[in-house]
């Protein structure tokens, strides 16, 4: 893309296209475009079940190919129209953040791709040089980040590292899904990279960011439904769980019909952090429009993090085991 073509990063009103419209986090990206006094301009998926655009933007354009979709963006940016995309948001199956992201640059917009950003860390440098070479920016939604109460946790834990203190951490999550799971591209980990990256990646990324750095990860269980091992961080100790099996939920909720479970422990006391989620994306949005979103490099660590238990082969000698894990390997 030519710098006569290219677009001021800003603008009073900015336009978004989206890629992904169909999937479940799509309907929060278009609130957030909205919230954010935005337009979304053009919208792509393969499906065609998105009549959930009526609700935000009935006006915008909606492409189920993507080479249209491609044409259509190319036509706005060359006759410099006032509709041409400042943003490309990336709601599609994991595998294909890489692709999207490299196209949303090339296309002369910044993009903003949801978790995880790509599968695997190279994938980051690939990014970087062409970052560099479109002068276009990668944003993602690490939306944990500006959860008020990790915030505020993230400044305690600070504080507290002053003394040499290092915390024990328990994190468990367990969110049930049926049958259709193992059947769709999520359940391909060459897709989605497998449970801890689909449904853990977030998790991991709160971690480096309230306790620092990472010093250790060990694999204890890896299959197809769940996942648990034991990292170690500058200022934490952590024994994690994750699952999308309706039987490793507690009693207490398979009683009452509730098909998730979340619980994060430091040195044994609950933190509490359930509410305030309904506006992390339009928070997001605002940082990115104000030049102030996460880039590349922040997404490294959780990335590094996800792709070495794809990876690693279990082993049940080293590090702390979370009791999950101990009951699921007997």
């Amino acid at each position: 893309m030519t710098d006569s073509l290219r677009k001021a990063p800003t603008a009073p009103v900015a336009n978004f296209a989206l890629i992904g419209a169909a999937g479940y986090i799509a309907p929060r990206h278009m609130q957030a475009v909205k919230d954010t006094g935005s337009r979304l301009i053009a919208a792509m998926d393969p499906s065609d079940s998105v009549g959930v655009i009526d609700s935000y933007f009935p006006e915008a354009s909606f492409f189920t190919e993507f080479e249209r979709f491609d044409r259509h963006l190319d036509k706005l940016l060359r006759q410099r129209s006032k509709e041409a995309a400042d943003y490309i948001a990336i709601c599609s199956p994991n595998y294909l953040h890489d692709s999207h992201m490299r196209f949303a640059l090339r296309a002369g917009a910044d993009a903003i791709c949801e978790k995880p950003l790509v599968l695997n860390p190279w994938n980051i440098d690939g990014l970087l040089e062409i970052e560099e070479t479109s002068g276009r920016k990668v944003n993602t939604i690490l939306q944990l980040r500006v959860h008020p109460a990790i915030m505020a946790l993230r400044e305690r834990v600070k504080h507290e590292a002053a003394a040499g203190r290092k915390h024990d951490v328990d994190l468990t999550y367990i969110t049930s899904r049926g049958l259709w799971y193992l059947h769709s591209w999520k359940g391909d980990v060459k897709k989605s990279g497998g449970i801890a990256t689909n449904i853990g990646v977030h998790f991991f990324d709160m971690l480096h960011f309230i306790f620092g750095g990472l010093q250790d990860n060990i694999v204890h269980l890896n299959d197809a439904v769940r996942a648990g091992g034991y990292l170690e961080y500058e200022r934490a100790r952590v024994r994690w769980f994750l699952s999308v099996d309706a039987d490793d939920l507690p009693a207490a909720q398979q009683a009452a019909g509730q098909r998730t479970f979340r619980s994060i422990t430091m040195d044994g006391e609950e933190i509490e952090f359930s509410g305030g989620f309904t506006d992390l994306h339009t928070r997001s949005y605002e940082r990115i429009l104000a030049g102030e979103g996460f880039g590349l490099e922040e997404n490294r660590c959780a990335i590094s993090t996800v792709a070495t238990i794809r990876t690693a082969a279990p082993v049940a000698s080293r590090g702390e085991c979370h009791p999950l894990v101990r009951a699921r390997r007997g």
